[in-house]
């Protein structure tokens, strides 16, 4: 959720609309530093401050240790089931919502372990054993554990380890006495079975592995820019008043090439779907979600996370990660979340962003922008440097957010620069951001958190807090401050944030196909790959590891051409009015030349026509612009009504998606029988081309691939490629994908030589788009590399 919940926008609405027209006539010409001012006197009533608490005690973010033994227990039940993964989720639930110093926390360690240990990642295993003995492991409990462990480097084949750990387990068996329990007697009897194994390893060592040839694949060449950070030598940074600031290529540019690789300034976790506690009832939610999937600082994939030792929200891949974010930024807002939660990820990213930048540098830059020309009919206004010291590069000098020598970083100062747009938001918006960011900042006031925000650098450099020249109700001047910067930034994110997406699996991830979507994963500031501008048909392809971008060319960029990037839909995937209207969220018309072409031509665009009806009678294309839809063929006199055909289109997505949910239950079946009467009803009403025909196709690869009918498979997915093709282009991502899950197919099928060709197809495609040390082109070069170890008389047949 990007801007707050629908209550607290509804509540701020009605505010709104209650103020004095002479009141909202000056807030809506106020400047940002007046707007909080006015914000400050506005948000004092018990009626807003009553709303976000309720608001917040329905989004649990503290511990609780009754959600802690829910968890547990549901942790329990899964892993007796023999679910490992889903155990593995609710043990790290658990241990979330144990409180600090808790010893129930080392439980849950040691329950994880034991999923960790059938899942068969015994590294991890190991560090969570270790962290179950640090947090105080009941003692009686231990040998099973250690047993565990010293199977772990059994596997691992480190010996003399495993030999030490296996000598320590067997003194502490023999010093608990009790040896005629039947505790004791399994324990004995699975020391005396590891004993035996490690007896095997050491006597007859495992041949070693022969080495594999490395699959990384050669590295980028890269040279970077001396004026932008981060960008390739192979681009120019220039401005112009129509175009603002943009890059320009400043040689020629080849398909797949690296052009911008930039860490982002902040990233806030997109938080996805969480189900609000009801009152009293322990309704817990255990479904995954970001939260419980990815690290909240580094945004790596999480195994065993680590909690935050203040709140059950933030989760960390590692005790490092956990350390670094709350120096960085987490003690502020640890206490915080539930707050943050109810007024969305645009306000987080404000504040962290704030805390980033450190109060001292803030401080500098919001005072500056209070001495900036105004003058509105200079085009540069309000955005200059700081000081355009003569040294300054003569090619950048000016250029807003370039710094004293001309040169672009992802710096603070080049997201402070970031346009926010202020005169073009509405001011009911602007008002809802007002009060939200004054809302946290008195926040912070209230729950003693004005020196934390404060000194985020020394404090030599930090002006005090003036504590006692203020009432309760009024921020003091720094954080007033804090609260300006926060509310341009939330201003800002509207046009220039940027959606962190990864590769998701759909499904239960252990199928022999691998089923994917983008999702998006985290918002986040990016200074320099805001410079690129927007086109419907761009020149770039963006891509993340983590909390970075690397932006690579997806087609031939001749020298001066400008690098583009899509900030909306592509024009393959909606029309050119769509795409303008959903595009002036931007403030801004597109120009682009595959919006020109479109608008300034009759003809009606080809996504139109590819997704469009078909006659129920004769099948030809329906045509008309209004609800009444008439067959083209002049024969057939059909006329159908375009709200019937589209709830008859929704209806048929509701079955497919039912389908789908038939086949992660392992009810292949069924959902093969359903996913054929969608197509059969698809083909009465939808054109052959229509996307929708396209993913049928691929559910029923999918299903087939389950049922092992490789060959079903590759047919059913060769039919989806076709018309992903038609509709995204033959090298574009989207083919990608297909052509990705195809070679998995063929591959599994044994189709040797089919199966090389649409390897190396796919490689072509995906390497353009993400590099060569992407996932997907290790796995594809893996497969590449078992198929040619075949022996000849194989690879001869197939």
């Amino acid at each position: 959720m990007a801007l707050p919940a629908p209550e607290w926008r509804g509540l701020i609405a009605r505010r709104w609309a209650a103020l004095d027209p002479p009141l909202r006539e000056r807030l809506a010409a106020a400047s940002l530093r007046d707007a909080v001012r006015l914000g400050c006197d506005l948000l004092r009533t018990e009626e807003e401050e009553a709303a976000l608490g309720r608001l917040c005690q329905r989004v649990c973010t503290g511990k609780e240790p009754e959600a802690a033994s829910f968890y547990r227990e549901q942790g329990n039940r899964e892993f007796g089931r023999r679910r490992y993964e889903v155990a593995l989720r609710l043990y790290s639930k658990a241990a979330s919502h144990e409180p600090p110093g808790s010893p129930k926390v080392s439980v849950c360690f040691a329950n994880r372990s034991a999923a960790l240990f059938h899942m068969e990642h015994f590294e991890v295993c190991l560090e969570d054993i270790a962290r179950a003995e640090s947090h105080g492991y009941p003692d009686r409990l231990l040998p099973k554990v250690l047993l565990r462990k010293a199977e772990c480097l059994l596997c691992l084949g480190r010996l003399q380890d495993a030999a030490d750990a296996l000598s320590v387990v067997e003194n502490k068996i023999h010093m608990d006495g009790f040896m005629t329990s039947p505790t004791h007697q399994t324990l004995l009897k699975k020391l005396s079975q590891l004993k035996v194994k490690l007896h095997e390893k050491e006597t007859c060592p495992e041949p070693a592995r022969e080495a594999r040839a490395d699959m990384r694949g050669k590295p980028e060449i890269w040279e970077e820019n001396d004026s932008v950070s981060g960008a390739s030598a192979s681009l120019s940074l220039n401005y112009d008043t129509e175009r603002g600031r943009h890059l320009l290529a400043s040689q020629d540019i080849v398909p797949g090439q690296s052009l911008l690789k930039e860490e982002a300034f902040v990233s806030v976790l997109w938080p996805g779907e969480s189900l609000p506690l009801q009152d009293s009832e322990t309704a817990w939610d255990t479904r995954v979600t970001n939260a419980d999937l990815y690290c909240h600082r580094c945004l790596r994939q999480l195994l065993a996370s680590v909690p935050c030792q203040g709140c059950s929200y933030a989760k960390y891949c590692s005790q490092d990660c956990a350390d670094m974010a709350w120096e960085q930024y987490h003690r502020t807002e640890c206490s915080l979340g539930a707050l943050l939660l109810t007024l969305g990820v645009f306000c987080h990213v404000a504040l962290r962003t704030v805390l980033l930048a450190g109060f001292s540098e803030v401080n500098r830059l919001v005072e500056w922008s209070h001495s900036r020309d105004k003058d509105p009919h200079n085009p540069r206004a309000g955005c200059k440097c700081l000081s355009e010291a003569p040294e300054a590069r003569a090619g950048t000098r000016g250029i807003p957010g370039c710094d004293d020598s001309g040169q672009y970083h992802g710096s603070y100062q080049a997201v402070f620069h970031l346009l926010p747009h202020a005169e073009q938001h509405s001011p009911e918006h602007k008002f809802l951001c007002m009060l939200s960011v004054v809302a946290i900042c008195k926040q912070l006031q209230e729950a003693g958190l004005h020196a934390a925000v404060l000194n985020q650098e020394s404090s030599e450099q930090s002006p005090k807090p003036k504590t006692s020249e203020q009432t309760s109700d009024e921020l003091s001047p720094e954080l007033k401050t804090v609260a300006e910067a926060m509310l341009r930034h939330v201003l800002q994110l509207q046009c220039n944030a940027q959606a962190i997406t990864v590769m998701q699996e759909l499904g239960p991830g252990d199928g022999a196909v691998v089923n994917e979507k983008p999702v998006r994963l985290a918002t986040a500031f990016f200074p320099v790959l805001s410079l690129l501008n927007h086109s419907c048909c761009p020149n770039t392809s963006v891509s993340f590891s983590g909390t970075a971008a690397t932006v690579r060319a997806s087609q031939p960029i001749p020298r001066g051409q400008e690098v583009f990037h899509c900030y909306g839909p592509h024009q393959c995937r909606m029309r050119a009015a769509e795409r303008q209207q959903l595009l002036s969220q931007y403030f801004f018309e597109c120009r682009c030349r595959a919006c020109l072409d479109e608008l300034e031509s009759d003809v009606k665009s080809v996504v139109s026509m590819r997704n469009s009806f078909c006659c129920p009678s004769c099948r030809a294309p329906m045509q008309g612009e209004e609800d009444l839809l008439f067959c083209s063929n002049e024969a057939c006199a059909t006329s159908v009504s375009r709200k019937n055909l589209s709830c008859r289109l929704h209806d048929l997505q509701q079955q497919m998606k039912k389908a789908l949910d038939l086949l992660r239950e392992g009810k292949a079946d069924q959902a093969n029988k359903m996913l054929l009467k969608c197509q059969m009803d698809a083909g009465n009403f939808l054109s052959p081309e229509h996307l929708l025909m396209g993913e049928m196709e691929d559910h029923l690869a999918q299903v087939y691939a389950t049922l092992g009918k490789w060959q079903e498979a590759a047919r059913h997915l060769k039919k989806s490629i076709g018309i992903v093709e038609m509709h995204h282009g033959p090298s574009s991502v989207e083919t990608g994908h297909e052509l990705f899950k195809l070679a998995q197919i063929l591959f599994n099928g044994f189709a040797v030589s089919e199966a090389l060709s649409t390897i190396q197809r796919a490689e072509e495609i995906l390497s353009v788009h993400f590099g060569p040390q992407s996932a997907q082109i290790q796995e594809l070069q893996e497969m590449k590399t078992c198929l040619s170890e075949l022996p000849r008389s194989i690879l001869q047949r197939t």
